[in-house]
């Protein structure tokens, strides 16, 4: 089975400061041993955001260079599914099936790469945010679940 690795998975599987580093470190390798795991463009994106921004505005506040470095060993992890015209479809037909706005339109961009590529499971600490797309077939998994 493939996972796809939310933005909250990946910057603490990146980022060993983080206290729920270990929580991801298990689940990641759990899973790892019968599952593949894979991440959207965009959660490389969010990542690349979150670990330039400075720690007065909720990043982590490191150089693009420290993040390059980062995101390389993300990739490696997590190799990128390829965007395209059909996730684009997907995330438009989402969007206004479920009368998604604001903020939530980027789960509905993962939701919709799942669904492009025949994903069904998705890792993450915000499970509520993806109970809405149940009907799609979209389980969502807390990694303190695998562990």
């Amino acid at each position: 089975m493939i996972y796809l690795a939310d933005t909250n998975v990946l910057l603490r599987f990146l980022h060993r400061t983080d206290p729920r580093h270990s929580i991801v470190w298990s689940a990641v390798h759990t899973l790892k041993a019968d599952n593949q795991l894979r991440a959207a463009s965009q959660n490389f994106i969010e990542c690349w955001n979150v670990s330039t921004r400075p720690v007065i505005r909720n990043g982590f506040g490191i150089t693009p260079q420290e993040a390059d470095t980062l995101l390389q060993i993300a990739e490696r992890m997590f190799p990128p599914l390829p965007d395209s015209a059909a996730v684009y479809r997907e995330w438009r037909r989402l969007v206004v099936q479920y009368g998604v706005s604001g903020v939530q339109v980027h789960d509905a961009h993962l939701v919709a790469t799942m669904l492009a590529h025949n994903i069904t499971h998705i890792l993450t600490f915000n499970t509520s945010d993806f109970a809405r797309y149940a009907p799609e077939g979209i389980v969502a998994v807390d990694p303190a679940s695998v562990c």
